[in-house]
């Protein structure tokens, strides 16, 4: 296919495609550099990035298709409009020919064109159906700030109009300290009758966004929330056990799914296994316990030790069988990667298997 053989020349000089790429868009359309942010390193290859993932799956419309649709809800948040579509696609032709020049030709620019054309369409489509219903962004108060460790943090918000949004999913957050940069967070809780949103952060190394919630925000800060996606989600419709990896602070939508089956009345088993560090990062220990306590169906078990990737799957393979539950899996990326090779493992199959790799094809947009 001309498109995978484009990909595969150009994948060893994947940062001069990206610096080229956005010079192109900047020198000649100057003004849309303000709809980025100030340093372009946090996120500067993000939007070539999906282009170019979604050009390699455009033969799979039934996994190609969603996530255009969160592309294009998402980037309502940035105020892309569709006159910026060609700009972009002319921006990534223009890469493309500049650096794959053993695969590049007219019949390679024709089958470019015809990809990017049909990816922009159904982004722009997405968007279009999106604003009917939904504003780009929420405005949202911070009402409570508790410091749970030294890097940890919970904040609740307030939204100031209504965000629909289900158990387990996750949202991307921008704080006034740094505009424009947009961060993912899923929601720590069910949806609440009061509107109020939680989220935990914990502050990394270089994290912008991250450390700016834990040490700088306050009650009384606003921040901006894009859309609600993700599909770790309970199904409601069956009454398989589920089994639940958290680690860290992806601990945060495995609390909201144990919330979500309780308020719908159920008594399916919930099996949580709850991995950090140290015990001093099971900084949400005493609330599952709580929670182990008023509900008999659900078992809490924590796991401490460094290799959090190793040991937390490690500890599910000694438990079980496992077979016929639904699994969820939330952490850092190489816990999710080893959690779910587990799983697979020990007889769950791929498809009872939920999880949000954000940045990867099956996570949302910006």
């Amino acid at each position: 296919m001309l498109i995978r053989r484009t990909l595969e020349e150009i994948a060893s000089v994947a940062d001069r495609v990206t610096s080229y790429f956005y010079a192109l868009v900047f020198t000649r359309h100057p003004e849309l550099r303000d709809m980025f942010p100030a340093a372009m390193d946090t996120q500067r290859d993000r939007l070539l990035k999906a282009l170019l993932t979604a050009a390699e799956h455009i033969d799979d419309p039934g996994t190609l298709t969603p996530y255009l649709r969160r592309l294009g809800t998402g980037h309502r948040k940035y105020g892309t409009q569709p006159a910026h579509y060609p700009v972009v696609g002319e921006a990534l032709i223009g890469a493309l020919a500049r650096y794959a020049t053993a695969t590049w030709g007219a019949e390679a620019e024709a089958a470019w064109v015809r990809a990017y054309t049909a990816i922009s369409q159904t982004m722009i489509d997405a968007a279009a159906e999106d604003e009917r219903t939904s504003p780009a962004w929420w405005h949202a108060e911070v009402v409570s700030h508790e410091l749970r460790t030294q890097d940890i943090a919970v904040l609740t918000v307030r939204p100031d109009q209504p965000y629909p949004f289900l158990a387990g999913q996750y949202t991307s957050l921008e704080t006034p300290w740094w505009p424009r940069v947009w961060r993912h967070y899923s929601f720590a809780s069910a949806p609440r009758a009061d509107g109020l949103l939680s989220f935990h952060v914990k502050a990394v190394p270089a994290g912008w966004v991250s450390n700016a919630l834990v040490r700088h925000a306050r009650p009384g800060d606003v921040l901006r929330l894009g859309p609600p996606a993700g599909s770790m989600v309970v199904d409601h419709s069956t009454d398989n056990g589920m089994l639940c990896l958290g680690g860290g602070t992806g601990i945060a939508p495995i609390k909201a799914l144990i919330e979500d089956v309780a308020e719908h009345g159920e008594r399916r088993p919930v099996e949580v296994f709850f991995g950090a560090r140290s015990d001093g990062d099971l900084y949400d220990k005493d609330t599952l316990l709580g929670l182990q306590r008023s509900h008999p169906w659900l078992s809490v078990r924590p796991v401490v030790g460094e290799g959090l990737a190793g040991q937390l799957p490690q500890a599910v393979g000694e438990h079980g069988p496992w077979s016929s539950y639904d699994a969820f899996v939330s952490g850092p990326p190489a816990m999710i990667r080893s959690g779910v090779d587990e799983l697979r493992r020990i007889g769950i199959p791929q498809d009872r298997i939920r999880y949000d790799a954000v940045g990867e094809l099956v996570g949302a947009a910006g």
